[in-house]
């Protein structure tokens, strides 16, 4: 039995401190019977604290819905993550709102920015409505790091789509979450600020210590990060570390199926290694 006010569940198995996530023979069954879906087939991964994680893979290869379930968006069917010390795969809705809302930041395509309120005040909306106060010095290197500090009294209509998605990223730091989830942040932007949001990304890493996991189908994209997963059929099937874009289009060519996909996705970012 927890002690009172444990808002997690510690888990007793899970004892290394530099794993931000691991997930142990997790499964996502969608359908049931002659409907049956296998979204993930056993999967196991470590992600590593304070490392940027690319996940890759040809559609339905499970790479979103990986994330989902590592992100406690969406429950597995079997097996068991941790984030951190705290078994997700055990915790009730009300125990997933909180360890959402304090552990984990996230960047979606779409920047889910309320359009009444300011930069700043879309910044500060998980910590307000979590009724916590932000760290005004962190708050002030986050701002400053992307780059927006000219940007905090505009409305989302007020600023272009590379402008928003930085607000979303600075939304993502503030609460200086445990790791922050991307899934295709830069889907919806020119090659020019998808390549500054990435970079911040990256920067996020090398200069703030966070710990970012992102789901893409860009190769240059991927290149950004210190480590790339492939998957495919529902399982994680290769690796790359420190990767190029060339070496990822390799990766890729090579995945169970590749013949049948082409032999690169159109880059929409400029490369890290440019």
């Amino acid at each position: 039995m927890e002690p009172a006010g444990t808002p997690y569940p510690a888990s007793l198995t899970d004892t290394t401190a530099s794993i931000a996530v691991r997930a142990r023979q997790v499964t996502k069954i969608y359908g049931t019977r002659e409907t049956r879906v296998y979204a993930l087939r056993s999967v196991n991964v470590d992600i590593e604290r304070g490392r940027f994680t690319a996940i890759m893979g040809p559609s339905g290869s499970g790479k979103s819905t990986l994330m989902h379930c590592l992100a406690a968006l969406e429950p597995a069917t079997s097996g068991q993550i941790w984030i951190g010390r705290s078994k997700i795969t055990r915790l009730n809705e009300r125990q997933l709102t909180r360890l959402r809302r304090d552990k984990i930041g996230f960047i979606f395509q779409a920047y889910n920015l309320i359009p009444t309120l300011t930069a700043a005040e879309n910044i500060t909306l998980p910590m307000d409505i979590a009724r916590r106060q932000p760290d005004p010095q962190w708050l002030k290197r986050v701002v400053d790091t992307i780059g927006i500090a000219d940007r905090l009294r505009h409305r989302p209509s007020q600023l272009s789509g590379g402008q928003q998605q930085r607000v979303a990223v600075a939304r993502a730091l503030t609460s200086r979450p445990d790791i922050i989830f991307g899934d295709e942040p830069t889907g919806n932007l020119d090659s020019h600020a998808g390549s500054q949001v990435l970079s911040l990304l990256r920067h996020s890493v090398d200069a703030l210590g966070q710990t970012v996991v992102l789901v893409t189908h860009d190769p240059t994209a991927a290149s950004y990060a210190d480590r790339v997963l492939f998957m495919a059929d529902g399982s994680i099937v290769d690796e790359a570390l420190s990767p190029t874009t060339d070496t990822i289009v390799q990766c890729m060519l090579h995945l169970p199926g590749g013949s049948h996909h082409p032999s690169a996705p159109p880059a929409r970012t400029a490369r890290r290694d440019a």
